[in-house]
């Protein structure tokens, strides 16, 4: 966790760097697919976060839900940035769709998601609202006030 105060470019830089970091902790024994995730909060908190697979697949949990997760845990209720890296030499990761979904309680739909490669190559800038357009919402979002920050 770290702080950011700093540009689009270096913000995007900074979570695509803990991203990266993260994917090195992933525990991926049966799908050799690491995955990393960075999340940026309204106060400018970095959280990352790796995927965990377990045997019975349903169990396993994505990169970007456990960087929401620890956000989430210590107390923030606004994401501001998400980035994702992993994948093969064919393609970077994308966020799966309940990792959208899961997003869009703690970030607006102009959120951004940058998408990159696991060791280099280019990144790919969109946001929440591109990737999960009509995203499934029960009337207003609930964000309660956290004890730390939002």
């Amino acid at each position: 966790m770290t702080g950011l105060g700093c540009s689009t470019e270096a913000q995007a830089d900074a979570l695509v760097r803990a991203a990266r970091e993260a994917a090195k902790q992933a525990y991926c024994p049966y799908s050799d697919y690491p995955v990393g995730a960075a999340v940026l909060t309204g106060d400018g908190r970095v959280y990352a976060g790796c995927n965990v697979e377990n045997a019975s697949y349903g169990l396993t949990v994505c990169a970007e839900r456990v960087a929401i997760c620890k956000a989430v845990s210590d107390g923030h209720r606004t994401i501001t940035a998400l980035a994702v890296a992993g994948g093969n030499g064919n393609a970077p990761a994308t966020p799966c769709g309940a990792c959208r979904q899961v997003l869009a309680e703690f970030a607006a739909p102009e959120t951004p998601v940058y998408i990159a490669p696991l060791k280099r190559g280019r990144i790919t800038a969109t946001t929440l609202g591109a990737l999960l357009p009509g995203s499934f919402s029960i009337g207003k979002p609930h964000r309660p006030a956290s004890p730390t920050q939002n």
